[in-house]
């Protein structure tokens, strides 16, 4: 959605001036980013989950904004104070600030020359949805990895990213932990379209939300989700209760009825802690969680 709000705002526009107020936040030297003050935008382009924009001198800037960065657009002048707005982008019709929330600074930004700069940044994952089942399944069966995995590598498919990769699976009823290899012709299907649906399904909605205004409520939990950021809510399909893998500072949602045939997937934190007497399947979990 940002990329479309952009377009409207910066396409033709001439980019004055470059303010970094986060010390982490500019991950290149050469060319500078003053290279790119003074000049027109020209591109607008995804590269994975990295937003460019192209500039009229061939220079540009890339943004990764990685989990908790988002965009904000003013039409005032913006300082970034470093610690919470990272970078102010003035143009000459407005400001678009990156913020980042939390003490872990993560958000990129690159500063490079021509294409072959920015082929450099792209991981190479496909476009699920212009690409067609053949070529689909080929990259997802070119490795042998879990579902949520290969969903999620930006070198296999292009930005799918952790909370649409649950509501893509669920939707195809397929389990995370699935190994892409052992899958049959119908489940690759099955998930090649559900991914299509998904994503058609959300960028329709977000695009009704927004409207002609810029995307200030961006956020990864969502309540008209159907399982992820929903741990121990009901499951829409069945109604039993959405369960979770937690893992580093991600986690995986899944319904065990509609995707795992009510087996329950170990979460490594408590299957270790709990070792024997974690429970395998729904029924175990309810029958213990009773007084």
């Amino acid at each position: 959605m940002y990329l479309e709000a952009l377009e409207q705002r910066i396409l033709g526009r001439t980019l004055e001036r470059v303010q970094i107020g986060g010390p982490f936040l500019l991950r290149s030297v050469d060319p500078p980013v003053s290279a790119a003050f003074g000049r027109t935008v020209v591109k607008l382009e995804r590269v994975g989950k990295r937003i460019a924009f192209g500039l009229d001198n061939e220079i540009w800037l890339v943004l990764h904004l990685m989990i908790a960065g988002r965009l904000h657009w003013s039409e005032r002048r913006k300082t970034p104070d470093g610690r919470r707005t990272l970078a102010a982008f003035e143009f000459d019709n407005g400001t678009m600030t990156l913020t980042e929330a939390g003490s872990q600074k993560r958000a990129s930004l690159h500063v490079v020359a021509g294409e072959a700069g920015l082929a450099e940044l792209d991981p190479g994952g496909i476009d699920v949805m212009t690409v067609p089942l053949g070529e689909f399944a080929g990259m997802l069966q070119s490795s042998n990895h879990t579902l949520k995995r290969a969903l999620t590598d930006p070198r296999m498919f292009s930005g799918i990213g952790n909370a649409y990769s649950d509501e893509i699976l669920h939707r195809a009823q397929l389990s995370p932990v699935l190994l892409t290899q052992k899958m049959t012709a119908e489940q690759v299907a099955r998930l090649f379209h559900a991914t299509r649906e998904t994503l058609n399904e959300w960028t329709a909605r977000l695009r009704r939300e927004t409207g002609g205004k810029f995307p200030e409520k961006v956020t990864a939990f969502r309540e008209e989700m159907a399982v992820h950021g929903r741990y121990g809510q009901p499951c829409p399909s069945c109604g039993a209760k959405v369960q979770r893998i937690r893992y580093a500072s991600n986690e995986t949602n899944y319904c065990a009825r509609c995707q795992t045939g009510g087996k329950l997937l170990a979460d490594r934190a408590l299957s270790r802690l709990l070792r024997e007497d974690w429970p395998r399947t729904l029924e175990e979990l309810e029958e213990r969680r009773r007084p």
